[in-house]
């Protein structure tokens, strides 16, 4: 089930070890798939705002968003990774990332928990040329898989 996100949960920062391989992670759904990405890349989870939509875009760029005077692009990520337009609900949220300076806004079905992640039990994706968005996958001890989002081919040109 859906646990309620607090702000303070995203930017407690454990005591950090220059060895340490756990990292703090917000996971989400967006359709049939549980994804998470590291808190580092995450300024805030907003709720209903109205996405201005543009003309001339690819089909996964739902629009721009004002925030606070900063204008900002959305994607469907459901749509990104090529498995339709995520549906309508009242639980759809925009995470508001930070990828190497570049800000976005992404579209997902709803936001679950954030969670520590031991990046060294993190497998590789079976078939990842065919999935491009998606940099590794881990199971957790009740048997739910988390896929973790490559953010840096989040805010890659180079297929759009």
């Amino acid at each position: 089930m859906s646990e309620q996100i607090n702000e303070q949960d995203i930017l407690e920062i454990p005591e950090s070890n220059e060895h340490s391989t756990v990292e703090r992670c917000l996971t989400f759904e967006s359709g049939d798939l549980i994804l998470y990405i590291s808190t580092r890349y995450i300024i805030e989870i907003i709720n209903g705002h109205t996405i201005t939509t543009l003309p001339l875009v690819p089909p996964y760029v739902k629009g721009i968003i004002n925030l606070r005077g900063q204008v900002l692009p959305v994607v469907d990520l459901q749509m990104r990774m090529g498995k339709g337009e995520t549906a309508s609900t009242g639980k759809n949220c925009v995470i508001v990332l930070d990828i190497d300076s570049v800000s976005l806004g992404i579209m997902v079905d709803s936001v679950r928990q954030v969670l520590d992640i031991d990046l060294k039990n993190v497998r590789p994706i079976p078939l990842k040329r065919q999935q491009k968005l998606l940099d590794g996958m881990i199971t957790m001890d009740d048997g739910t898989v988390f896929m973790s989002v490559d953010c840096q081919a989040l805010v890659s040109t180079d297929d759009m």
